[in-house]
């Protein structure tokens, strides 16, 4: 069964979550809060300080069962996202076994990755929204789940480069369109935004800023390659989404 907290239930629960959950969220809190090396998304810290975000857990990316917890989460968390605040996320913190951690490169987890935004998607019970392009290579695409739009940033622990996509397990951050559109409505604010946040991902990774970091809905941006970043500056010659989206959502 899949649950969605706010912090301060997972807090009043955590001590009853198994030893991952506990070890996932723990980590995650001291990612937010370090002052000694701020985490470059610096929305993602105001959601966590303001109580924004909204957390779950799903099993083994390996096992089949996995992407109906997601899908389950997913359309809850939508049903109510509008209500939690401006800074609003999904972080899902998905369970990664010792062995999965050790023996699993980059590009494996970036297959499972897709792998399971491909079979969750095939579980949404709603079309694809209409303004939503299907073909990943128009660039005001985006993953979209129950008529919402999500950014779907992932980090794994086998990143190590770039800091900012590493986590103790694998983890996804589901950003809606609104929230985004929300934090940028504003030109100069959101140059002054973007400009701090790249100053702190300068210094917070090893590897340079990612040449796929761009704007929504600039001529030469898509969006999923900006979902999934590999540990250096390659970039996969097609969207693995690409593959079925066209037979799993057609417009009407």
């Amino acid at each position: 069964m899949t649950i969605l907290y706010d912090k301060d239930s997972l807090q009043k629960h955590i001590i009853n979550l198994p030893n991952w959950q506990q070890e996932a969220f723990c980590s995650f809190k001291l990612k937010m809060t370090d002052k000694n090396k701020p985490f470059p998304c610096i929305p993602a810290q105001h959601g966590f300080t303001a109580n924004h975000l909204r957390y779950g857990f799903i099993g083994d990316p390996r096992d089949t069962n996995t992407s109906e917890d997601f899908a389950t989460l997913l359309k809850e968390y939508t049903e109510c996202s509008r209500d939690t605040g401006q800074y609003a996320s999904l972080i899902v913190f998905i369970h990664t076994p010792i062995d999965l951690m050790r023996e699993t490169t980059v590009k494996d987890f970036e297959h499972m990755y897709w792998s399971l935004l491909n079979t969750t998607s095939h579980l949404d019970e709603m079309e694809w929204p209409t303004h939503i392009p299907n073909d990943p290579m128009e660039n005001t695409w985006e993953f979209c789940f129950h008529n919402e739009s999500y950014f779907v940033y992932c980090a794994t622990p086998a990143h190590v480069n770039r800091q900012s996509r590493h986590f103790s397990c694998m983890m996804l951050a589901l950003t809606p369109r609104w929230v985004l559109q929300g934090i940028m409505n504003s030109e100069k604010r959101s140059r002054k935004l973007k400009n701090l946040i790249r100053q702190r991902l300068a210094a917070y990774d090893k590897a340079p800023i990612h040449p796929s970091l761009k704007d929504y809905g600039e001529k030469d941006n898509y969006e999923w390659q900006q979902y999934f970043l590999r540990d250096d500056e390659t970039i996969p010659s097609k969207c693995p989404f690409s593959r079925i989206i066209k037979y799993l959502h057609k417009n009407k």
